[in-house]
């Protein structure tokens, strides 16, 4: 890793013109290019976003793993060192970039998962289904792959060469989940830090609904179960 690696982010968007532009306001400067992945959204999310100096791709198959995939294809144009996956509802601190990022460039490991349950969370920032979904989901991988994870957190900085070495392939909820379980079975040098959590801009199109709540419940059992019989 070079003393000053080519850290490129990727935003996966849809609806979130009212908080996109907080959110790449208070990206560090040390980050290379910021891409905001327009997922279809029926607002000013790709008008904000590119205003605020992002780069803006769209993706108008509706899904946050289609969304991470078209940023991917971008990526391999520019062959940056490292990825950050950062939501764009305003509830991660942009700013913990930093911290997120250090164990890859200082202890040479391969992916960091920004640990939610391990930093501190705003009343009401996780819903209670979210927070059990994410015990049962990690408890569940410790006790089938023996890897020990406390989130399963969108905010998430990984070598890129390690990223494409994983064949992602989830299309929807189950994105990082699926990331996270490809990196345990090829024993990828990965490491928890913690980050803070505030109520997110705007209304949840996941945990704030019944169906994105168990649709993405599903996903990620669903990957669990599957991918330990590979």
């Amino acid at each position: 890793m070079t003393l000053q690696p080519h850290i490129l982010v990727i935003i996966p968007a849809f609806n979130e013109a009212k908080s996109i532009d907080k959110v790449i306001a208070e990206i560090p400067e040390f980050v290379r290019e910021i891409v905001v992945v327009n997922n279809n959204s029926n607002d000013a999310t790709s008008k904000v976003a590119a205003a605020a100096g992002a780069t803006v791709l769209d993706e108008a198959r509706q899904g946050y793993g289609f969304a991470c995939l078209k940023g991917i294809a971008y990526a391999k144009t520019k062959a940056p060192d490292i990825i950050v996956f950062l939501d764009a509802d305003y509830s991660d601190f942009p700013a913990e970039m930093s911290d997120v990022v250090k164990p890859i460039i200082e202890q040479n490991f391969d992916m960091v998962i920004g640990s939610r349950a391990l930093g501190n969370k705003e009343s009401g920032s996780m819903t209670p289904q979210q927070i059990f979904g994410n015990w049962l989901a990690t408890t569940l991988i410790k006790w089938i792959y023996k890897v020990e994870y406390t989130d399963l957190g969108p905010f998430r900085a990984i070598k890129f060469d390690k990223l494409l070495a994983l064949e992602m392939k989830d299309t929807t909820y189950g994105w990082t989940v699926e990331m996270q379980l490809k990196a345990a079975k090829q024993q990828y040098k990965t490491v928890e830090v913690p980050v803070n959590y505030r109520q997110r801009i705007g209304h949840s199109k996941v945990s704030g609904t019944l169906k994105g709540t168990v649709l993405a419940g599903y996903k990620i059992l669903s990957w669990i179960f599957k991918y330990s019989l590979k």
